[in-house]
């Protein structure tokens, strides 16, 4: 099987990859974990003021920052994975990968804001859940 698992670095990424090293059902040693970080673009107004170069290395850092502990947890757990980075909306781009590698599941945490919380501020769990065909397992 084929997981993708979306990470933004929370807690709540913690408690998700915890939950999926544990399930050998979700990925054992047979199956391959593709680890995302989807990273929302900074305005082309703040691109313009502090340069390509300067935004460009801030989304690597970024990337780093969340995508190195998680190879070090998952070299511990003797899974197969691979990860990668990408800047855009987080739910569009959690889509377009499971559709790329051809995912048989999506595996993220949630932060859980509730009905009201998701009104006000969006969720990427829920907009993921909607606009995708592949299964999406949320942990919180």
């Amino acid at each position: 099987m084929k997981v993708l698992f979306a990470a933004d670095g929370s807690k709540f990424t913690k408690k998700a990859l915890a939950f999926l090293v544990t399930h050998e059902s979700l990925a054992g040693p047979e199956d391959e974990v593709v680890v995302l970080n989807a990273q929302p673009p900074v305005s082309g107004r703040v691109k313009t003021m502090i340069g390509a170069a300067t935004v460009n290395a801030y989304h690597r850092g970024e990337a780093k920052r969340v995508l190195d502990p998680i190879e070090r947890f998952l070299k511990r757990h003797n899974l197969q994975f691979r990860t990668s980075w990408v800047v855009g909306p987080p739910a569009a781009e959690v889509v377009r990968a499971a559709q790329r590698e051809k995912a048989h599941l999506i595996v993220m945490g949630t932060h859980g804001y509730g009905p009201i919380g998701r009104v006000l501020m969006g969720s990427v769990a829920q907009r993921v859940l909607s606009d995708c065909d592949v299964p999406v397992l949320l942990v919180k």
